[in-house]
């Protein structure tokens, strides 16, 4: 028999080599702004044709590459980086692989120029499908520029897999923005179809943060800097104000390179514990330096992950130093009244102190013998004492002197749950805690839970308008202007076809500009603003599951933002249209997470419990 194991020929050994390191358009953005850094640039230039799908351009003015050299690069496994095995444990650049270029080369058309500075002229190469196609002399500029084109056009299967043009691009704004922070010394631009997205002039490193992150963050950054013989942390840290309830704004550099660590990252919400709520995340940008001995950057294609010699010193430090930058600044947990609800429906914070109810307090012989000198003897007996009816001081009294109470109307309202369960007719809507509702049913009582309930209702509401039902719009008398980052400017140009079919009237006003024109119908108005804002942080939350469908992402945080919210008090009519929504609902039972909306008590069980 024959023998059956062979050699992979070169280009198809390249292509599956390229499968680890070359994913989707932003790993090349990647690979290639990462060279452009190690060449020694102080300008960077990427351009971008079709979300990369047609075109990746990256030109630097480094220090460029010989005739030989430019050839060799693209070779597997080449390098200038490494000469022997303990380079591998000094690695301070970024590159070192060598197999980038030749990932590239394999599964796109590329086109290099580059010249070094004492080089009359510069070389030219093309390259496609591994095999170069051209290599001559050519006049150009000092430094580097290298285009890649027609991205996986010799793997149409993997062509295929790539996402919409919006999603790919913002991958490739998250890789670009990766790069830009590591190196705020060099000049960065990105220029996507024609038009300029960033421009990043050099600077300092809390200039090049609030140019990418937005003006806002100018104020809300806390300094990091410690340094020790082992290793040292710099960087910047958001007040808690800036937390939210996604990972958005989290970026670890260590020796200058991106990595993704949810070791470090524990440590640093640890550092916040109690100034943040439990399922917010708090920004930040941390650069840690340490000797290269120390780390193994070999353990993943993409060097996003790394290893530490002793993760648990840098999980301390890091803690330690976040803690004291923050305990420097003085931003400690402060008492916020305006949160808690109860206390703003209290009558002494939401009523007026009249002329009237002042005179009545200062009259009363209680006022007189805490406020005279000498009268303390004075003070009366329990019997006669005003005290006595101390309650009625702050408890706001009741038609009925008893709890406020949502009546049925006399006419039978039916509120069916899978054709078997009713709210009795003749009966009372109590609200407990100004969260649960409590109904008496033919065989017992539900206990309903007003946010959970809510949910269920307004997405079953929102998820009619895919199917041509579209929401009612409020247009704005006064159109408010919405700037913002520009990744979540990418991210709500991209939702704008789906915010409008549940309501929402958006138009791009330029320079990561909106103008909201109108709002669903039952979106407060002056609300706007917050409203779209809190929709794309939820909407970034739900995005790491992608089982659900964009406009499905969407419906579902519109439920969630909008839904009435534990701890506010309900009214009549509130309370039993609320129940009523709720059982004509498709599945009333369960919120679109799957959280119950409400929980049954049988008359039987109740009897167990007591023993009957």
């Amino acid at each position: 028999m024959a023998d059956i194991i062979q050699l992979l020929p070169d280009n198809i050994a390249n292509q599956i080599a390229a499968g680890e390191v070359i994913q989707r358009p932003a790993s090349a953005v990647k690979e290639l702004l990462e060279n452009a850094a190690d060449a020694g640039a102080t300008e960077v230039k990427l351009i971008i044709t079709d979300a990369g799908k047609a075109l990746i351009q990256v030109i630097d003015n480094g220090k460029g590459m010989s005739e030989t050299d430019a050839r060799m690069a693209f070779e597997r496994h080449a390098t200038s980086k490494i000469r022997n095995i303990e380079d591998l444990f000094r690695i301070k650049t970024m590159g070192f692989r060598g197999e980038a270029l030749a990932s590239i080369a394999a599964v796109a058309q590329v086109e290099l120029k580059t010249r070094r500075t004492e080089d009359e002229l510069g070389s030219y190469i093309e390259i496609e499908n591994s095999q170069v196609l051209k290599q001559e002399a050519c006049a150009c500029a000092v430094g580097t520029s290298i285009s890649m084109k027609n991205l996986f056009f010799n793997v149409p299967a993997r062509r295929n897999f790539l996402k919409s043009n919006a999603a790919e691009m913002r991958h490739i704004m998250d890789e670009f923005i990766r790069v830009a922070m590591a190196f705020p010394a060099v000049f960065f631009s990105l220029n996507s179809n024609g038009q300029e997205v960033f421009h990043l002039e050099a600077g300092s490193l809390k200039q090049r943060i609030v140019q990418i992150l937005g003006t806002p963050y100018n104020a809300r950054l806390v300094s990091v800097n410690e340094e020790t013989d082992y290793m040292n942390i710099y960087g910047f840290v958001g007040k808690p104000e800036t937390a939210r309830k996604t990972r958005g704004d989290q970026y670890f550099f260590v020796n200058n390179r991106f990595i993704k660590s949810a070791y470090l990252n524990h440590a640093v919400n640890n550092a916040f514990d109690e100034m943040i709520a439990k399922d917010s995340f708090p920004s930040y940008v941390l650069y840690i330096d340490l000797d290269p001995s120390q780390i193994d950057i070999n353990v993943h294609p993409t060097k996003q992950e790394i290893k530490f010699e002793d993760e648990k010193i840098i999980y301390a430090f890091v803690q330690a130093a976040v803690k004291h930058a923050l305990a420097q600044f003085s931003i400690a947990p402060s008492l916020d009244f305006t949160l808690n609800p109860e206390i703003q429906g209290l009558d002494a914070v939401s009523k007026p102190f009249t002329t009237d109810k002042k005179n009545a307090a200062t009259s009363s012989n209680l006022f007189k013998t805490f406020s005279q000198k000498n009268q303390a003897h004075f003070i009366e007996g329990n019997d006669r004492s005003e005290l006595k009816h101390w309650k009625e001081f702050y408890t706001p009294p009741t038609p009925d002197g008893g709890v406020e109470t949502a009546q049925i109307p006399d006419t039978e309202h039916r509120i069916q749950k899978h054709q078997t369960l009713h709210v009795l007719p003749d009966t009372t809507l109590l609200q407990l805690h100004k969260t649960y509702i409590i109904a008496s049913t033919n065989s017992g009582f539900l206990l309903v839970h007003q946010q959970l309930a809510h949910e269920r209702i307004l997405y079953e509401r929102y998820s009619l308008a895919p199917h041509g039902q579209q929401m009612p719009t409020q247009k704005s008398l006064f159109p408010v202007t919405l700037e913002m980052a520009v990744t979540d400017a990418a991210l709500l140009t991209e939702l704008l076809p789906d915010l409008q079919t549940i309501g929402y009237q958006v138009e791009p006003f330029g320079n990561n500009s909106f103008v909201i024109q109108g709002i669903p119908a039952d979106i407060l108005a002056g609300n706007e603003k917050h409203s779209i804002e809190l929709l794309l942080e939820q909407f970034k939350h739900f995005s790491s599951d992608i089982k659900f469908s964009r406009r499905e992402k969407l419906v579902r945080c519109m439920a969630r933002q909008q839904a009435i919210k534990a701890g506010q008090s309900l009214g009549q009519k509130e309370m039993l249209t609320l129940a009523e929504d709720l059982f004509t609902c498709s599945s009333p039972n369960v919120t679109p997470t799957g959280s119950p909306t409400y929980l049954e008590f049988k008359e039987d069980y109740l009897d167990r419990m007591f023993g009957r």
